[in-house]
């Protein structure tokens, strides 16, 4: 007989309605504690979190404090009082007049470095006059007025005669545009300025037509340069500074409607109503841009004219507001001293440099004459230039056209390329031993095309294909923009090019164009921005290695004395622009030869309205690498410093401060605070111009910003 088998047991018990009820409850009050729980911890953070924040606060209110009460000390110093100052406030007071002797020693060196250049400059002035080399000086308009009557009375239209006078225009217009660059704004007055743009505008201009009558000229005897193949002529000339093509259609044959200069890789292929018309071609390239409109500095110079008189002004008021001040001071309280000299939140009240009247009495108090204040006023910075420029062009209107380039974010680079169609003129003939040629009353003439007709403007009219050659002197971080002059807009378009292809690696860029234009390829000027890193590593006394890491390239950059290099530049592929390194230069020089070649890593007035950057250091006395934990974090915002107490790596940005830490009013006494002495004293040791050649270099760059 088999056994029955048993019934196998479910595995749950089946549970009463009071053990349910008894669960229910034990996982109402575990809920219950966990939210209560989590409030208490809420509630601690919380509190943690604004006690963290009150302390904080505590702490820049005591910095605050410590500032005002130096700065009504002062005041009250300067009045009959009873009063006895704290300890706190003297040594406030102490170190506020150390780091003004401190500062009046860094003004005084870069005023020995202005004093340094303005004899320089009068020296080289002086070598040229006695050298007597036959060139003008550009500075002065008898001598440049002179060179160009010359020229303009200069009958030689050869081609190869102008390229090479053309040089030295060429050489006269840098010379006028470094003096622009490089002469202290105090020391040029408004009328050079008009002067040197006039006389750039003229000698470009000059050279330009020096360039039209030689290529006219050229073109009358097109047919004694005629290929034995085609019977057309195709000429090449290539200089340092300019490519020259032409190419003259003698034979009028529609096969030969494509040409391509081997010498130089440029091309063109025209439709076939010009491969049949009397018409040349000419494609010159000038490596520069004398297209592209000046800088506008004349406008700048008078916002300037108007600072130093507002300036001149401000200090009279001051002195006449101080002895109102000091008789007053006979008649009432200190309390009201202080309701007349101090406005409780004005945002002068808590800065070094930012109210003048708090300057001019800490002058007093440091028992200087009023007279040796004022000198400062005679020069006007480079931060106010930048500062004017950024105010200037926002009044300037907005660029609504797509088709316009924006000259503020984008800019010519590897010069400008000039292509023209042209009436060929009469051709010289050979008639019984004679040689008979029709002359012109007109010079030189563009042709037409489009056709100039009313049926004309309605019709469609087959593309005219380019193709130019990249300068190798140029490195293109990415395809450049193509574009186009408009002679009646003044104005870069983009407009009327169509059909772009790129070979970077052959430097080559083909494109169509509805007619014949000046063209230009064109680069954003803030590729290189923000810098990914960058470092300023001394090397010796008056020696130093400045390295600028940007998505595309590193450069570094070695200063000596008043002199700087271009060490190298590095880019995924390698080293490149090896002509540019190894050549001692100024530092105005050294940035005019960096933009020329494609690397701009120098900010301009505009550039904050086209890169994004943060609103936001570590001695380095020896070779060795710098540990992480040894780099600090400081902020400055144009009047006053603290060091952060967060590093690069933090997750979030934070405002707090680091542990005993202090407020000043420039970014080198708050450096100088967690500095070592052999780094002070290095400091201490550099030479003016050095310290003046590092200046220009690191405003030039805007590094701290840019970053």
């Amino acid at each position: 007989m088999v056994p029955k088998k048993k019934k196998k047991s479910s595995g749950k018990k089946k549970l009463s309605k009071a053990e349910r009820i008894r669960i229910q409850k034990e996982e109402e009050e575990r809920r219950l504690k966990e939210e209560e729980e989590a409030r208490l911890r809420a509630e601690q953070e919380e509190a943690e979190r604004f006690e963290k924040e009150r302390l904080e606060q505590e702490k820049r209110e005591k910095l605050e404090a410590k500032i005002l009460e130096g700065a009504d000390t002062g005041r009250r110093n300067l009045h009959t009082t009873t009063e006895v100052p704290s300890q706190a406030e003297v040594e406030d007071q102490e170190r506020r007049g150390s780091e003004l002797t401190e500062l009046h020693v860094l003004e005084e060196s870069f005023l020995s470095a202005v004093q340094w250049k303005e004899e320089y400059r009068a020296y080289a002035k002086w070598e040229h006059y006695i050298g007597c080399d036959g060139s003008p000086d550009p500075a002065v308009p008898q001598e440049i007025n002179t060179f160009m009557s010359l020229w303009r009375e200069d009958q030689n239209e050869d081609i190869e005669f102008v390229i090479e006078k053309g040089n030295k225009v060429l050489n006269l217009i840098d010379k006028l545009d470094f003096l622009l660059l490089d002469t202290p704004l105090n020391e040029l007055p408004e009328k050079n300025v008009i002067q040197y743009q006039e006389s750039i505008l003229d000698l470009q201009s000059l050279l330009h037509q020096k360039y039209n009558e030689a290529t006219g000229n050229l073109l009358k005897k097109a047919n004694t340069y005629a290929d034995s193949d085609s019977g057309n002529m195709a000429m090449v000339i290539k200089d340092k500074n300019v490519t020259f093509c032409i190419w003259a259609n003698l034979k009028k044959n529609p096969r030969f409607k494509n040409h391509t200069f081997c010498e130089a890789d440029y091309g063109f292929d025209l439709p076939k109503s010009l491969a049949v018309s009397d018409v040349a071609v000419c494609i010159l390239h000038t490596h520069y841009d004398h297209v592209s409109p000046l800088r506008r500095i004349l406008p700048l110079m008078q916002e300037l004219s108007k600072i130093r008189s507002d300036l001149v002004l401000e200090v009279t008021e001051e002195e006449k507001e101080k002895e109102e001040g000091e008789q007053k001071s006979e008649k009432e309280s200190d309390l009201a001293n202080e309701d007349e000299n101090y406005t409780p939140g004005r945002k002068s009240g808590i800065s070094f440099k930012e109210d003048s009247k708090s300057d001019a009495d800490e002058n007093e108090m440091m028992g200087e004459e009023p007279d040796k204040k004022s000198e400062s006023f005679n020069t006007v910075s480079q931060v106010q230039v930048s500062t004017l420029q950024e105010e200037t062009n926002e009044k300037e209107e907005e660029i609504i056209d797509e088709n316009i380039v924006d000259l503020r974010q984008f800019t010519p680079l590897g010069g400008v390329y000039h292509i023209d169609a042209l009436k060929l003129p009469p051709q010289a003939k050979q008639v019984k031993g004679w040689i008979m040629v029709e002359l012109l009353d007109k010079g030189l003439e563009t042709y037409p095309y489009p056709p100039e007709s009313e049926e004309s403007e309605d019709a469609t009219y087959p593309q005219i294909g380019m193709t130019v050659q990249l300068l190798d002197t140029v490195i293109y971080f990415e395809e450049p923009t193509v574009a186009r002059w408009d002679t009646a807009g003044k104005q870069w378009r983009t407009d009327g090019i169509s059909n772009i292809n790129y070979k970077m690696e052959e430097k080559q860029v083909s494109f169509e164009m509805d007619s014949f234009y000046t063209v230009a390829l064109l680069q954003d000027l803030h590729l290189n921005m923000p810098y990914q890193s960058w470092d300023l590593r001394p090397t010796d006394i008056d020696e130093l290695f400045l390295t600028v890491v940007t998505a595309f390239a590193e450069v570094q950059i070695q200063i000596k004395g008043n002199q700087c290099m271009l060490s190298s530049i590095i880019v995924e592929k390698g080293e490149v622009l090896s002509y540019l390194t190894g050549r001692w230069t100024t530092p105005v020089g050294l940035t005019i030869a960096l933009k020329k070649a494609g690397v701009n890593i120098f900010p301009a007035e505009y550039s904050c309205k086209y890169v994004y950057v943060n609103k936001k250091v570590s001695e380095h006395l020896n070779p060795d690498p710098i540990k992480d934990e040894d780099w600090s974090l400081y902020m400055f915002n144009g009047q006053r410093a603290q060091r952060l107490k967060i590093t690069e790596t933090s997750e979030a940005f934070s405002e707090e401060l680091a542990e005993e830490t202090e407020f000043h009013s420039t970014l080198y006494h708050m450096i100088k605070d967690f500095a070592s002495e052999p780094a002070i004293e290095r400091v201490k040791k550099s030479s003016c111009l050095f310290t003046d050649a590092v200046y220009q270099l690191l405003l030039g760059t805007k590094v701290l910003t840019y970053s």
